[in-house]
């Protein structure tokens, strides 16, 4: 082996090939990194954080538009209903009520099935119920200029409380949970008010 003499030790020059331990980054320093990396894209993505060079954009029309699709498309009972031959496009919301009593007897589809299905036609009417009430709060967040911050803060509040509480309505079956529906429907309105009150303070 070839050694150097440096001040009289003895160094291998294999050693300056060596890389520093403190180089070597930990796996959970990555998983960290990457969480970071995520939320910083997703924070972006629904307008709640602004790039370095960049102002945040205003999102408004984008959840104006989404929560309308939800509340209207994904909410529908109409492919659901197709699927399983329940559907009448004469009478699209006699379908529950007359026809599928009718296919439940006929053993065509279960209980359950049925049962799933009026609370997923309730939690698409309970959405279209709501959405005028966020349309005001976004206009009136939009005429009040309210900082672009806000208003993706309140968009993102209530659309992410409008997904939960529909998923909430589909598939809670208990009495007891059924109240975390409850909660999330105070929550969307409650974004809603924050707006109006927000913007009202600035007329």
């Amino acid at each position: 082996m070839i050694t150097n003499f440096v001040d009289g030790g003895h160094v291998d020059p294999c050693d300056s090939y060596k890389s520093p331990s403190h180089l070597h980054s930990s796996p959970r320093s990555n998983h960290l990194l990457t969480i970071a990396l995520i939320m910083s894209f997703i924070l972006n993505t629904f307008g709640l954080q602004a790039t370095s060079d960049q102002q945040v954009a205003n999102h408004a029309v984008a959840y104006l538009i989404g929560n309308w699709f939800f509340a209207h498309g994904v909410l529908s009972t109409r492919p659901a209903k197709r699927l399983l031959r329940l559907d009448h496009n004469v009478a699209p919301r006699d379908d529950l009520t007359t026809y599928g009593e009718a296919a439940v007897q006929a053993g065509k589809i279960t209980r359950r099935q049925l049962n799933r299905l009026k609370r997923q036609e309730a939690a698409h009417a309970n959405a279209m119920e709501g959405f005028p009430l966020f349309v005001a709060a976004i206009l009136v967040a939009l005429h009040t200029d309210l900082p672009h911050e806000t208003i993706n803060v309140i968009g993102a509040w209530y659309t992410l409380s409008r997904v939960a509480f529909g998923l909430a309505y589909v598939f809670i079956e208990s009495e007891g949970w059924s109240f975390v529906r409850s909660v999330l429907w105070w929550s969307g309105n409650v974004s809603c008010i924050t707006a109006l009150v927000a913007g009202g303070k600035r007329l």
